[in-house]
């Protein structure tokens, strides 16, 4: 089995035509929806890329990894780049300093591939650490120099070597270079795991960063299926702030359909190769996102303190292996992305110790729809590695973004930020928007001391205590130095982004 892994930035479950925003033309995502399952009740680990990021590939949470937020620094050599990379370095690397490689000495899952014998390349953004060299198991490699770049003329690194690709779109440069990969590594008898991480949609939204054809075409929307409030009273100001919400949508929605026809290249390439039916296609999302929903223009750090609600941790994921997974089927179990490593687990029968201690479960069974086939079919797993069997498992989804965390059942959710609040509960069944805040009402006193209690358990029993995100100065503005090692360093965090 051969492993297509699609993961975009910043895209909300919402961002989809077949989530029903039929103001957003995806035609290619909506087809590979059509021969696959898609989850609409699928969560980040963390409303913010890099720990997100960090949590998919290792099964870990953040206060397990040490990713914390966005990376600020650790990307790139920034000497190096002044002394040999491109010009006007100055503003665009000003916080960059040494590369550090945040997941050094922990297992991901393309490590395992990798040693099962899988081909692993990356083309797009990488954002958890050291751009210039490959690790965790990819021998091929093309990436964006640091979390984020203009889409036109963006910074990309290559060979060890950062330059600007002046008159490219970095949407098609990432798709060119997958197919690049996908060519040579077709030709060879090992299976390939190609990730492929899109920048889109996340900001900059200006009309002069998307084709002129996408922005004209947005021009005429209204937008009236995407939800508006007024500013919530914890906003920032984020990307984009000076732009009105009509062309921050435009920009927006241009995005996702730009790397939507990326998607259709990528899928083109795998029937043209006839390799459609032996590979996997996974499509998903780093992080949710709030585009004027709730009053914000962003993710988790849309607002300080950060946020949990559900348009921030809420992701697309869409699942297609014809021979193996049922077409047109949409899941509404709730799943997270720290599921997404105990299910290669089970489903490529990797080594099964590498999912002791995760906090994840296999949701194999749940992209099958063989409820009763489990782990025994699959040749069994640790205890701390089984599958999901519907209604057996106790559903209960985790996300965390430094003090700021949460635990949502299918019909509450209660955030709790430490060490002094305020915190939130809210009675999803009755009120799905998140708009009235129950956690001062006496009549649910036992309720949050219960949801509490549980999930103060989960984090004490998944937690390194070293890293824990609880005790780091998390604020949303970006991370600049390894976890645990911060009180060596007397500024950590930079204002503004």
């Amino acid at each position: 089995m051969n492993i297509l892994f699609i993961l975009t930035d910043d895209q909300g479950a919402w961002a989809l035509n077949c989530a029903g925003t039929k103001s957003l033309r995806t035609p290619n995502i909506d087809s590979l929806a059509q021969t696959g399952t898609r989850f609409d009740n699928f969560f980040c680990a963390s409303p913010v890329c890099s720990p997100a990021r960090a949590s998919i590939l290792t099964g870990r949470m953040p206060s397990a990894h040490g990713i914390h937020d966005w990376l600020r620094s650790g990307n790139l050599d920034r000497d190096l780049i002044v002394n040999n990379g491109p010009s006007n370095t100055n503003d665009v690397f000003a916080n960059e300093d040494k590369p550090i490689q945040y997941l050094r000495g922990q297992v991901c899952y393309t490590d395992l591939l990798a040693e099962k014998g899988y081909n692993c390349a990356l083309s797009g953004k990488w954002h958890l650490g050291d751009s210039v060299n490959p690790q965790h198991g990819f021998n091929r490699w093309y990436t964006i120099g640091r979390g984020g770049c203009n889409y036109n003329n963006p910074d990309m690194v290559e060979n060890g070597k950062v330059k600007y690709e002046k008159g490219s779109y970095v949407t098609d440069l990432i798709t060119d270079r997958a197919l690049v990969f996908l060519d040579e590594m077709a030709g060879n008898k090992k299976p390939f795991y190609l990730s492929v991480h899109y920048t889109a949609p996340h900001s900059p939204w200006e009309a002069d960063q998307h084709p002129s054809g996408l922005i004209a075409e947005y021009d005429k929307s209204d937008f009236l299926d995407v939800p508006y409030a007024p500013p919530h009273p914890w906003s920032v100001e984020t990307a984009g702030a000076a732009m009105s919400r009509h062309d921050r949508l435009r920009g927006y929605f241009a995005a996702i359909t730009a790397m939507d026809a990326g998607v259709g290249r990528l899928l083109k390439a795998l029937d043209d190769k006839g390799l459609r039916e032996d590979t996997l296609v996974i499509f998903t999302s780093d992080n949710g996102m709030n585009m004027g929903h709730h009053g914000i223009w962003g993710k988790g750090n849309g607002t300080f303190p950060q946020n949990m609600y559900d348009t921030s941790v809420k992701v697309p994921f869409i699942a297609s292996y014809p021979s193996m997974i049922p077409g047109a089927k949409v899941c509404s179990e709730m799943v997270s992305a720290y599921d997404i490593f105990p299910t290669m687990i089970d489903l490529l029968n990797l080594d099964k110790s590498a999912c002791t201690g995760l906090p994840g479960k296999s949701f194999l069974p749940l992209l099958t729809g063989n409820r009763a086939q489990g782990n025994v079919a699959l040749g069994g797993v640790s205890q701390d590695c089984v599958s999901q069997s519907g209604d057996e498992r106790d559903v209960i989804i985790f996300d965390e973004y430094g003090p700021v965390r949460m635990i949502r059942t299918p019909y509450w959710k209660y955030v709790h930020r430490y060490p002094y609040g305020p915190n939130e509960l809210y009675d999803l069944k009755n009120d799905p928007g998140e708009e009235k805040n129950l956690a001062a009402d006496k009549t649910h006193s036992a309720l949050i001391r219960e949801m509490r209690n549980r999930m103060e358990n989960w984090f004490l029993r998944y937690s390194d205590p070293r890293v824990d995100g609880t005790r780091e100065e998390v604020t949303g503005y970006g991370q600049l130095c390894s976890a645990g090692v911060y009180a060596q360093k007397p500024v950590k965090y930079f204002p503004g982004k």
